[in-house]
């Protein structure tokens, strides 16, 4: 404080120590006239022809301001060449010629005025530090330096790493479930207030399939955005995350990828969209948007009721190797693949359409520390608002948009049958009040009307003629029109394909989730083609999955991509790429699938 003429505070921003006293004294500085403000040292280690020259120019400058200002305006007059003319109607006209004169004269006395003031600073500034500044002694290990002995070792840091890494990947599932559960209840009840409060028709559908549908959807995922960026927060904090970069960075290379691509990767497995937005400690544009690029390939947990219904349907539970069995180990491959898929694409890109050198990762390794509540809290909100704010409206309105395509165009002539059956249904419920058996039978019966009534409406519907447009194409892979519907509908979230199926082939199950699966997958495997063969074979189903690995069937996560690479073109050219890759790696195992009589 005494070598800079002004107060100091030592600071500790996380606790807050010194804050009240700094802020006393801003306001209390704040609170004098300008002019009473002492002159602060100035640059004492000019040569005495350029302060000379200073003090001359300050002469010529200074009428009515103060000291110290007056020095520094003459000191950057003369230094900077382009301060004068690009500011030349707020000088007297012969200031010009006065600082022009000064530069001569300190030319030839030997004096380089472009670079002395600089150097002039540095020094300064290295003797401020030197004074200030405890260095510790060469060769004295501080406890930072024998922890990085272990967590950057080639094998124990590593082992470290992807523990920690599977400790994380882990709780994300386990313990987001709790709250992903009481969110989906909330909004299931949410539902059945608002529905049971309306009248039948297309408000109370719009209201409770569209917009409360919608929001939940995203809401839903809501834990483990906040289970994520808790633990980034907490490696970031600590210091860790520099340490798993560094011991990274040597795998992602091989790829083309930064070192601190991998974290965001591991994050899409619990969702892409954090994943996405993780990318943003990528320095380098071309690295972030190569790791965007390929965020969606990971196997995120929107895809698992895809492959466990697909799998339930059409795998066949036969052991392998004695222990294991194909169910599960079809499993296994579909997330290896993803990961191949995405290794692959990333080389792919850093060799073609974003080609660059990966710069090498330089890193300072913070030492570490003790992670503090408040920030790791403040962080993990910010992600879950902008989160909640940017993907959740738009994810809204592609519900609805796919409410309404599902819902139109009406055929009375259709519909009015089952509504009729509806409706003696209905009756019927209401005077068995008192028979708990008759009424849970009725309940099944009324269950199994809805679900007719949803099939024949989607199946003429604008999105059941869009599975009619899309199956020329999707013929090739084996598909026929109603699992196009699936596709297709599953755009706004790829869960949505077990609920379509289940319209599609009028299953219902009550409402439980595990049971709606198990009945589904037994109506698929008896579903049959005009020829009298199955739909749904173990190659049909293959061809499917590996189809869901690649495909980008996720309008939020289309939605963040926009957001964070504030075009349309990138999250367009996403989509197409990975529609592409899922449809020829589709038609590739349908094709070897078949050359193996594997049909």
């Amino acid at each position: 404080a005494q070598t800079l003429g002004v107060p100091v505070f030592p600071l500790v921003a996380s606790t807050r120590e010194g804050v009240p006293a700094l802020r006393a004294e801003i306001l209390r500085h704040a609170s004098r006239p300008a002019g009473s403000l002492a002159a602060r040292p100035g640059l004492d280690s000019l040569p005495p022809a350029m302060a000379q020259e200073l003090a001359a120019l300050c002469d010529a400058r200074l009428n009515a301001a103060p000291p110290g200002r007056a020095r520094a305006e003459a000191l950057l007059l003369l230094t900077d060449e382009r301060h004068l003319p690009d500011n030349a109607r707020f000088h007297h006209p012969g200031m010009e010629a006065a600082v022009l004169a000064a530069r001569q004269r300190l030319e030839a006395a030997g004096v380089d005025w472009r670079t002395l003031a600089i150097e002039a600073r540095y020094e300064r500034a290295r003797a401020l530090h030197d004074a200030a500044v405890m260095v510790r002694v060469a060769g004295v290990e501080s406890t930072s330096d024998r922890l990085d002995r272990i967590f950057t070792h080639k094998i124990w840091g590593s082992l470290i790493f992807f523990a920690l890494m599977a400790l994380m990947f882990q709780s994300i599932f386990t313990f987001a479930q709790v709250p992903m559960d009481l969110l989906e209840g909330g909004f299931g009840w949410l539902g059945r207030q608002v529905g049971a409060r309306l009248p039948p028709g297309d408000l109370r559908s719009l209201l409770v399939d569209g917009v409360i549908a919608g929001v939940g959807a995203v809401v839903v995922f809501l834990p483990q955005i906040c289970l994520l960026f808790l633990f980034l927060g907490v490696l970031e904090d600590t210091g860790y995350m520099a340490r798993a970069a560094f011991l990274m960075d040597r795998l992602m290379s091989k790829v083309g990828l930064h070192g601190k691509s991998f974290i965001p990767l591991l994050g899409s497995f619990a969702c892409a969209i954090p994943g996405i937005m993780a990318t943003r400690t990528i320095e380098n544009p071309k690295d972030r948007l190569v790791t965007i690029l390929v965020a969606p390939l990971m196997t995120c947990s929107a895809r698992l009721p895809v492959y466990t219904l697909l799998i339930a349907a059409c795998i066949p539970d036969l052991p392998v190797l004695g222990w294991f069995r194909l169910p599960g180990l079809t499993l296994l491959g579909l997330y290896l693949l993803g990961i191949l898929l995405a290794l692959g694409m990333a080389w792919i890109f850093k060799k073609t359409l974003l080609r660059g050198h990966t710069p090498v990762l330089i890193l300072e390794l913070p030492p570490y520390k003790r992670p503090t509540a408040g920030v790791l809290l403040r962080h993990m909100w910010d992600r879950a608002k902008l989160f909640l704010q940017k993907a959740g409206t738009v994810i809204l309105g592609f519900n609805i948009l796919l409410w309404f395509l599902a819902t139109y165009p009406r055929h009375a002539d259709l519909e009015t049958p089952i509504q009729s059956a509806l409706q003696e249904v209905e009756t019927r419920l209401a005077a068995a009040a008192d028979d708990p058996a008759r009424a849970e039978a009725l309940q099944t019966e009324l269950a199994d009307l809805e679900t007719r009534l949803a099939s024949t409406r989607l199946r003429h519907s604008f999105a059941g003629g869009l599975g009619h447009v899309v199956e020329p194409l999707l013929r090739p892979l084996g598909f026929d029109w109603q699992i196009g519907i699936g596709i297709v509908s599953s755009f706004a979230a790829r869960e949505v394909f077990v609920s379509t199926m289940s319209v599609v082939y009028s299953v219902s199950s009550g409402g439980d989730p595990d049971a709606e699966i198990r009945a589904l997958a037994s109506v698929l495997r008896e579903q049959r083609r005009p020829d009298g063969g199955l739909v749904y074979t173990p190659l049909t189903g293959l061809t499917l999955l590996v189809f869901y690995v690649a495909a980008l069937q996720c309008a939020s996560t289309v939605a963040v991509v926009r957001r964070e690479t504030n075009s349309w073109k990138w999250p367009l050219f996403q989509w197409l790429y990975l529609g592409a890759l899922a449809w020829g790696l589709a038609f590739l195992t349908r094709a070897v699938g078949r050359a193996l009589g594997l049909e």
